[in-house]
């Protein structure tokens, strides 16, 4: 299983991305919410120039947040700074829609942007359209440059052939964002990877790559690019509370992250468990909000994915740590890995909350 890390964008990112690959993670992954975070193209280049060999990767944009032109320049952008270590992610825009008090857009979109923004970073002619207009559009930077370094497992030097701007020659996976069977099939038509949040059910993946099959371009469904699981962990001591405050710290961000969803979502909290969705109201009542609430939005994700407070650790009932932590003993994580990687589970990613460096090197030495 290979491993990664994901974190807010901002300043000071790159040092954790060095920490990263100091410690040997494959990739270091930053969130794309523009109300919540900094800018991830900004944060991802300071990685870049200060990293070596870790892919980097945007988890994940959004047609609803730039234009295909303006994400495949800042895409190919960054893949002039690290050739070959890029990786983006695309999605509907959960997090980041909701954020603007919006709703993700549609699958639709999302194939059509993502075979967009492939095409152009590839160098390739694609369709642009506003409105009824529509035009042909490509990378227009004339002349060529050599660069001196390796990628992608391939030894330098090579000629990128879109000028000294941005990298059109040094490949960028794709991968897109899904919960559920209709972005699977986007990922099966495109031929790309997928990429999920707190998805710990291996049937759940097992679903997911039927429904990637599918639709694959293949026949059968071979050639499976990779997957990614973005999640929290934690190792509990000899002795320690499954649901003690330590375990929820290290991995109650994503719990809540459920409860907010549940929040704005009236099928999802129906759904949930008498205990969980009393957690539901308890939230409210601390955000001092409701959904009828024209700042309904602000209020509900403010501090998304950040630390918990003391206040909000109280709502991560146990029956959420169990969904959506990996908490447990070090054999019991080992076992919960293998029961991933069977189901499809390529690499594993984690966003550490309470202290990086020691959270990094715990997983690092889980898996070594």
């Amino acid at each position: 299983m290979r491993t990664g890390i994901v974190t807010a964008a901002g300043p000071g990112a790159e040092r954790q991305a060095v920490r990263a690959e100091q410690l040997g993670f494959d990739s270091f992954w930053v969130y794309d919410t523009p109300m919540l975070h900094g800018d991830p193209f900004v944060t991802l280049a300071l990685c870049a120039k200060a990293t070596h060999r870790i892919r980097l990767g945007i988890g994940v944009t959004s047609p609803a947040l730039r234009s295909a032109p303006a994400a495949a320049a800042a895409i190919a952008s960054l893949n002039a700074l690290a050739p070959g270590r890029i990786v983006c992610g695309v999605g509907t825009g959960n997090t980041a829609r909701r954020t603007l008090g919006m709703r993700p857009t549609r699958t639709a979109e999302l194939e059509s942007f993502t075979a967009a923004l492939r095409d152009l970073t590839a160098g390739r002619e694609t369709d642009y359209r506003e409105g009824t207009r529509s035009s042909r559009v490509r990378f227009l930077h004339t002349g060529s440059y050599v660069h001196g370094g390796a990628y992608a497992d391939a030894g330098g030097p090579y000629v990128c052939t879109a000028g000294p701007y941005v990298d059109t020659e040094a490949p960028v996976e794709f991968v897109v964002a899904a919960f559920g069977p209709k972005a699977a099939g986007v990922a099966g038509r495109l031929g790309a990877g997928l990429i999920s949040f707190g998805l710990h059910d291996p049937a759940a993946w097992s679903a997911l790559d039927r429904a990637r099959r599918a639709e694959a371009r293949d026949a059968d469904g071979a050639g499976k690019p990779p997957w990614y699981l973005m999640t929290s962990l934690h190792v509990l001591a000899d002795g320690e509370d499954r649901y003690g405050d330590r375990a929820k710290d290290a991995t109650g961000h994503i719990a809540l992250s459920a409860l907010i969803l549940a929040a704005e979502t009236p099928s999802l909290r129906a759904a949930l468990s008498p205990d969980e969705a009393a957690a539901v109201g308890r939230l409210l009542r601390l955000r001092g909000t409701t959904p009828a609430d024209p700042r309904f939005h602000q209020a509900l994700y403010r501090n998304y994915l950040g630390r918990l407070t003391p206040e909000d650790r109280d709502l991560v009932v146990p029956s959420l740590v169990d969904r959506f932590g990996l908490v447990g003993t070090r054999g019991e994580l080992a076992a919960r890995i293998v029961l991933l990687e069977k189901s499809g589970v390529d690499e594993l990613i984690i966003q550490p909350v309470v202290d990086p460096d020691a959270e990094m090197a715990e997983f690092a030495g889980l898996l070594a």
